[in-house]
């Protein structure tokens, strides 16, 4: 079972930019496909960006688009969600994860974005 850290999130400036982590343990990493999720105050989770295991195709909510980047680097164990242009409408808690970690509807502790002035 892939283990997954989060990090990177903090308070930002409408406008401003945040550039989240996420570790993965384990030696299948490059073989899986990535998401990125979040889960805003009074709302369900909900995927925001998404990656294949090679980092060929990505996907991305249309609220999102232009704004985030989902990247990735299989060498060090990594995805990266690079977020741009923040809006107050960005704050969640945000998560990383594998389709078979939602399937079994196991999360990590994610990492908290906070977008205000």
């Amino acid at each position: 079972q892939v283990q997954l850290v989060e990090s990177g999130g903090g308070l930002v400036q409408p406008g401003g930019s945040l550039r989240l982590s996420c570790e993965a343990s384990g030696s299948i990493f490059n073989r899986v496909a990535m998401g990125w999720y979040r889960q805003r105050p009074g709302k369900q989770r909900e995927v925001v960006a998404a990656i294949t295991s090679g980092g060929g195709t990505t996907n991305y909510t249309d609220s999102v688009k232009g704004r985030f980047t989902i990247s990735r680097d299989n060498a060090k164990n990594t995805v990266y969600l690079q977020m741009n242009s923040l809006k107050p409408e960005d704050t969640a808690v945000y998560y990383c994860n594998t389709p078979s970690r939602v399937a079994d509807n196991y999360w990590g502790q994610g990492t908290q974005v906070t977008v205000s002035s």
